[in-house]
């Protein structure tokens, strides 16, 4: 597996991370535990390295399923996780607003530093950009974990350029996640241009936009009752069949490739710039393995202007949330 650095960091990945959220929230039910902590297992025989969860995916669960999985392994990994939501009381899934108030993100470091099994969380990211909080104040007590050296490195996620400069002012920030993909390119306008000025890395997330990309998910495909994609307006059926379009042209490159349409929508995410470093998430070993293959695939600069020629002409459909999550993104 080829490494990569996130900006001008010292973090040194695997090119490709594994995203673990679904393996306890999100896409239906809970997966297996004894399944996804050999799945976990398997990855770093692999060459994965680098590995995300968050406080909120359970919540909690995910954190100790990592915990569980990787301490063993511990030398061999870098975990990431993240902090920013109020949870609700009872524990139940989901969250009830934005919370990145300093005395909060002190204490979940400490509930995730227990939960990880770890002295220290490699990658700590803000989960959303908290609008009751200044920004350097986040960046200000995550400083503070990094010199008590609770934490190693800070990152944000779905933030803005003006509020990854005020952060990056305060304590340097590591990496950025966002979601990011052929069918999910808002990043570029502003938000990758600054990580490149700044030398910071980024971290794409939904790389294979929710499973619609890999080929698999059509206008008729249904989702189980608890699968998050069921509210979300680009998985509407019309969406849905719409967006088919963008899956076609990476079929089309994929068969000339001798690849997938998913280690198509990997490899070009890979060839955008050497600091990206692209999380998909699986349950299934076969699709580990089949996104671990994007790695080795070369995109020549003709197969990369085609790509980029043919998206251009297509319109994706519908929002990727629901009103007011998609007011959380990019502030």
């Amino acid at each position: 597996m080829q490494k990569r650095k996130l900006g001008k960091s010292n973090l040194e990945v695997s090119a490709l991370g594994l995203g673990c959220m679904g393996m306890s929230f999100s896409y239906g039910p809970p997966a297996d535990k004894r399944e996804m902590i050999s799945l976990l297992r398997t990855a770093v025989e692999r060459g994965i390295t680098f590995f995300d969860t968050a406080e909120v995916y359970g919540p909690y669960t995910n954190e100790e399923l990592l915990g569980e999985a990787l301490s063993p392994l511990r030398d061999r990994v870098v975990i990431a996780t993240k902090f920013g939501f109020k949870l609700k009381p009872d524990g139940s899934p989901g969250f009830v607003g934005p919370n990145s108030r300093p005395e909060r993100i002190k204490q979940v470091a400490e509930d995730s530093i227990k939960r990880l099994k770890v002295d220290a969380i490699d990658l700590f990211y803000q989960h959303r950009v908290d609008p009751n909080v200044p920004i350097e104040d986040v960046a200000g007590a995550v400083k503070e974990l990094i010199q008590e050296g609770k934490v190693k490195h800070f990152g944000l996620s779905e933030a803005g350029a003006k509020t990854i400069r005020r952060a990056h002012s305060v304590q340097p920030v590591t990496a950025v996640q966002s979601e990011y993909s052929l069918w999910t390119r808002g990043p570029e306008a502003e938000v990758l241009p600054t990580l490149e000025e700044l030398g910071i890395g980024f971290v794409p997330y939904s790389p294979l936009g929710k499973g619609f990309l890999t080929g698999k998910i059509n206008e008729s495909t249904t989702f189980d009752s608890t699968d998050f994609r069921n509210t979300l307006p680009r998985f509407t059926p019309e969406a849905r069949k719409a967006n088919q379009a963008l899956v076609d042209l990476l079929g089309t490159i994929a068969q000339r490739k001798k690849a997938t349409p998913a280690q198509i929508a990997l490899a070009w995410l890979l060839a955008q710039k050497p600091w990206i470093v692209p999380i998909p998430g699986t349950t299934k070993l076969g699709r580990l393995e089949e996104n671990i293959g994007a790695v080795a695939i070369e995109l020549t600069s003709d197969d990369l202007r085609e790509i980029e020629s043919a998206s251009a002409k297509i319109k994706v459909e519908g929002e990727r949330y629901p009103e007011a999550l998609q007011r959380m993104t990019g502030l």
